[in-house]
């Protein structure tokens, strides 16, 4: 019988198999993911679930086409674009992008300061966000590339806490299972930015960038050259999959357990991490409470790293500066320092008076802007067969990449609308 693996071997090459998809799908849902999530649940109850189900296959084929533009060109997204597209469009990017990756640290430090606080009372949030911020910048300075993606791959463990917290309480599974395949659309103003929010929380544009790059930075590490084939597209696919399926099931049972606990109890309006966390404890217990809030600073601890090595990725790309988590600091300084320039920036925003909420809608909404017109790049670039050779789209991977084109532009046209209407 020994030909026959065992269950757990095959899930640990599984396990092993699994790169930067893995990640990159976790450090979407982030703190400031996770603040979207609970207030939709806690505003609409269930009816925002079927969501993570539409979002799925738009979120897995842009990521798809960024890891495989970076594994063809060998180059990230920034170096493509600087290669192939005039300047502005590049200069445009970098000057949407960096605000709005700046805003997503800041918001995402100041939710883990606050669960900090909520899990350990005496210690002020303050000294918790710089106490994250810190220990981050250490890690990511000092631990080679290999070691940063093992860490953040085995810290992807800490989401499945979120797979536990629904069935602390008692669920209605017909209502669950309505609200999964049935969409429910509202034509109010509120909650079509709710539905704008989770699109723009689950298809960031940082995301994109962080995807191409890292996959080049994994290529590196293959000690043989390898062949771009369809076998390794597969490979790369599977992964980003699996990453894309994990982010949207964390996705799913954030929204069940806000909206099927604080929904219930009356609780409606939910602002921040901290404020889903505390409201879960009456209501659902302790355990609840504890592993949605260890949920948060897990994500967070996830999603940092990748925020601002995507900001300093397209920064080094559009300079050609030397770049890559896999060099050690004096190999690549300014690619180190724009990382800690991003965190200790995000920190201060916390200090400059701007509230994390205030940071998740401007975010949001820079976000929004960027992502139709990156997404329009990748699907050009994606089918330009100077650039991808054999490797250009499938006429499903563009019908795919057009709809959600197509979603990501008309949610940033009712974004502004909402924004400035009002």
């Amino acid at each position: 019988m020994h030909h026959k693996k065992s269950f757990s071997q095959k899930l640990v090459r599984f396990w092993k198999k699994l790169g930067p998809g893995l990640v990159t799908g976790a450090s979407d849902d982030d703190p400031s993911g996770i603040a979207t999530y609970s207030q939709a649940g806690a505003a609409y109850g269930l009816s925002t679930l079927w969501t993570s189900i539409v979002a799925f296959p738009l979120m897995a084929i842009i990521q798809q086409m960024c890891a495989r533009i970076g594994i063809v060109t060998s180059q990230g997204l920034t170096g493509t674009l600087k290669k192939h597209y005039p300047k502005p469009v590049l200069y445009l990017m970098l000057l949407f992008s960096f605000p709005a990756i700046v805003l997503n640290i800041g918001a995402d430090i100041a939710g883990m300061g606050a669960v900090g606080n909520l899990l350990f009372p005496a210690v002020d949030a303050t000294y918790f966000s710089v106490f994250f911020t810190l220990l981050l910048l250490g890690l990511i300075i000092y631990l080679p590339y290999q070691r940063i993606a093992a860490v953040l791959k085995y810290m992807c463990i800490v989401m499945l806490v979120y797979f536990v917290v629904p069935f602390l309480c008692k669920q209605d599974v017909g209502e669950i299972l309505k609200a999964t395949f049935i969409p429910e659309i509202r034509f109010d103003k509120d909650f079509i930015a709710i539905l704008v929010g989770i699109l723009g929380t689950t298809i960031s544009p940082y995301l994109f960038f962080w995807q191409a790059s890292v996959e080049v930075e994994e290529m590196k590490h293959k000690k043989k050259h390898l062949i771009v084939d369809k076998k390794l597209v597969h490979a790369i696919n599977k992964d980003v999959d699996t990453g894309m399926t994990f982010s949207g099931f964390v996705m799913y049972f954030i929204i069940l357990t806000t909206g099927s606990v604080l929904f219930k109890e009356g609780i409606h309006q939910i602002d921040t991490v901290e404020q889903a966390a505390s409201a879960l404890k009456p209501l659902a217990g302790n355990l609840a409470y504890l592993l949605f809030s260890i949920g948060v600073i897990g994500t967070g601890l996830i999603a940092i790293p990748v925020l601002s090595g995507s900001i300093s990725y397209i920064i080094t790309e559009t300079f050609g500066w030397e770049e890559g988590l896999d060099k050690k600091f004096h190999e690549a300084k300014a690619f180190y320092v724009i990382i800690a320039l991003s965190l200790l920036l995000g920190l201060s925003l916390n200090y400059v008076g701007i509230s994390p909420i205030k940071a998740l809608i401007y975010t949001a909404i820079l976000y929004g802007v960027t992502a139709p017109v990156l997404i329009a790049i990748i699907l050009h670039i994606s089918n330009n067969k100077e650039i991808m050779g054999e490797n250009v789209n499938t006429r499903t991977e563009n019908m795919l990449g057009f709809v959600a084109l197509a979603i990501m532009a008309a949610s940033a046209g009712i974004l502004l609308y909402l924004q400035f209407a009002s």
